[in-house]
């Protein structure tokens, strides 16, 4: 970490060595707060349909509200960041995501669901901000940070994904505990994030001055479509996975322990490669060759769980976890590489993630549908295959070495 602060100290030759380690640090704990709020409902979303007496599509509900708040609010998020501060926006987001944690572990149906779409408009702000801010305060080391924000959402993630069942049941608090429980960290967040208001405004006068010409119809600009397209596919994928593996696995003659496990195996298999993955592209000028091998992964990775011998079947979930860790640092490091300030890729950022996490929110209702209408997930599985090879071939485009607004994109 030392050579982060050694890259960019002239970025904060005003305010010294000290608020780099700060300004890491906030970066750390906001991005902790961007899926363990999500990932915690999965596993005891059970115990949820049970109390509240509700249906599994109204239960469904507690997991698709943050995903469609992800793609609505998204394109509008850049744009607050450049008029109120970048600094000051993120600050506002953790505490109505604290808010909202609080809210959703409320009793009632009602705060349930008003909880829930409150902390996904919150999370929503760091999604998009965070790319951009690392571009402005890290240009020489966007692989580098990339990767610390990225392995800290993910690692985040999975602890919520493990303990949510321990802390409702185990530790006797129920799923409103288990749940309420993360507003202590978006809390502690707001404490870690506080420093950064000091200096917000040279920061935003020092970009202004850096953005003030740099405009680009991203709608009209086909390398902005590429992202977006990759961005999008990787994360249907990820969350039909995600949705879906559990039961396609217990079809093929796994007990829901043993399923249960698998994906947890899935997740922590992506974990190290968030990490790697972006150091390794910001070194590299074009990342096709890193393509290349998600697109592999992935197809590998699915065509096992069709055809492969079921004695191999952790072999398939390795391939699908790594191919995961791949395709999402690639996507969140095509927002910084393909941009030239933090404005462009704070925008680029908006508007990836608002057409991403649409397809998110569609494909495991899509693929569950497929499979009530044909009783297999042959078809379903046949359709992932279909989607890492567009995966492949839009992400042939985002890779290379190119910038918005270039004639040649």
């Amino acid at each position: 970490m030392n050579e982060v602060i050694k890259e960019n100290k002239g970025n904060f030759s005003t305010i010294g060595k000290s608020s780099v380690w700060i300004m890491i640090v906030g970066i750390v704990f906001i991005a902790a707060n961007l899926r363990a709020p999500l990932t915690s409902v999965g596993p005891i979303v059970g115990l949820i349909k049970d109390e509240m007496n509700i249906s599994n599509t109204s239960a469904g509900m507690v997991t698709t509200l943050p995903l469609l708040a992800f793609a609505l609010f998204s394109p509008i998020v850049p744009k607050l960041g450049q008029k109120f501060g970048v600094e000051r926006i993120i600050l506002g987001s953790v505490v109505f995501l604290t808010v909202g944690i609080v809210i959703r572990s409320l009793s009632g149906a009602t705060t349930l669901y008003i909880g829930t779409a409150i902390l996904g408009l919150a999370i929503s702000v760091g999604n998009v901000l965070l790319p951009g801010l690392i571009k402005r305060e890290f240009p020489e080391r966007i692989g580098l940070m990339t990767g610390v924000y990225s392995i800290s959402m993910n690692l985040f993630g999975a602890i919520a994904s493990g303990v949510s069942v321990p802390i409702a049941l185990g530790m006797g608090f129920g799923w409103k505990g288990a749940l309420g429980i993360w507003g202590i960290l978006s809390f502690i967040s707001i404490l870690f994030w506080l420093p950064q208001m000091k200096h917000r405004i040279v920061k935003r006068e020092t970009v202004h001055k850096k953005t003030a010409d740099s405009h680009v119809n991203l709608w009209g600009s086909a390398l902005a479509w590429q992202i977006t397209l990759f961005m999008g596919l990787q994360s249907m994928i990820f969350y039909v996975l995600v949705a879906w593996l559990p039961e396609i696995l217990k079809q093929q003659g796994l007990s829901s322990s043993q399923s249960g496990l698998m994906l947890s195996v899935m997740l922590l298999a992506l974990l190290p490669f968030t990490f790697i993955v972006p150091v390794i592209a910001g070194r590299m000028s074009g990342q096709r060759s890193l393509v290349t091998i998600t697109a592999f992964l992935f197809v590998i990775g699915t065509f096992g769980l069709l055809y492969g011998s079921s004695n191999l079947i952790i072999l398939w979930i390795i391939a699908l976890g790594i191919g995961g860790g791949f395709a999402f640092s690639l996507s969140m490091m095509f927002f910084g590489l393909r941009t030239r300030n933090a404005q462009q890729a704070a925008e680029l950022s908006g508007m990836a993630q608002s057409i991403g996490y649409l397809l998110a929110a569609i494909g495991p209702t899509l693929f569950g549908f497929i499979h009530d209408a044909t009783n297999s997930w042959t078809i379903p599985l046949l359709i992932l295959i279909g989607a890492s090879v567009l995966l492949f071939i839009f992400g042939l485009g985002a890779a290379r070495d190119r910038y918005l607004g270039t004639v040649q994109q």
